[in-house]
């Protein structure tokens, strides 16, 4: 089993739910050869620096959560797709459906592990949602527009974009980009 890392001692020390499954994920993990760090408050198991999964405690459910998880083959039909593109994760809400799933958690764990050493890559939608023809005239009308919302994280190009094309009318969406246009040469989000 590789090193415990000391600041998730204290992370699982402090949980107040979850905790025996909790530990019992982060032996899994730490038995596939993986290296345990602290990351965003979670247990991370890494592999040359690279995050292959992220132990996460919710209300409901506990979860192992596969970073790049679209890019498992997922032969059971387990992993769970969510908010992340890339990610896939693994709910449980007790230590025995833990103790059953084990070899198969570990077969996922070293899967991932082989696709992040063949440097597998999830292909991302940059922009599922189609570009508002009131936005994409005045990207096209000013350079620096287009070029400081290319500068934008997919999720703040993603916000705009829904915001502005909730409007029905031609004339709305018009206005509303108007309106947002110092904050995206600003580089800033809908809401930041």
């Amino acid at each position: 089993m590789n090193k415990m890392n000391p600041e998730v001692d204290g992370y699982l020390r402090k949980a107040k739910k979850w905790r025996e499954e909790m530990e019992k994920l982060r032996r899994i993990s730490l038995d596939c050869g993986l290296t345990e760090e602290l990351k965003w408050g979670k247990p991370c198991y890494t592999f040359q620096k690279s995050n292959i999964v992220i132990i996460q405690g919710f209300k409901e459910f506990c979860a192992l959560l596969f970073c790049k998880g679209a890019l498992l083959n997922d032969a059971k039909g387990i992993l769970k797709k969510f908010g992340w593109q890339a990610a896939r994760r693994i709910p449980f809400t007790n230590v025995r459906e833990l103790l059953e799933m084990e070899p198969i958690l570990k077969a996922y764990i070293h899967e991932a592990i082989e696709a992040e050493k063949a440097g597998l890559e999830v292909n991302f939608n940059k922009n599922p949602e189609p570009i508002p023809e009131e936005l994409q005239n005045k990207l096209d009308e000013i350079p620096a527009l287009k070029a400081a919302f290319a500068a934008l994280t997919p999720g703040r190009q993603r916000g705009y974009i829904l915001y502005f094309s909730r409007a029905k009318q031609s004339k709305t969406r018009e206005s509303r980009v108007e309106k947002c246009m110092r904050q995206i040469l600003k580089g800033k989000g809908l809401n930041d």
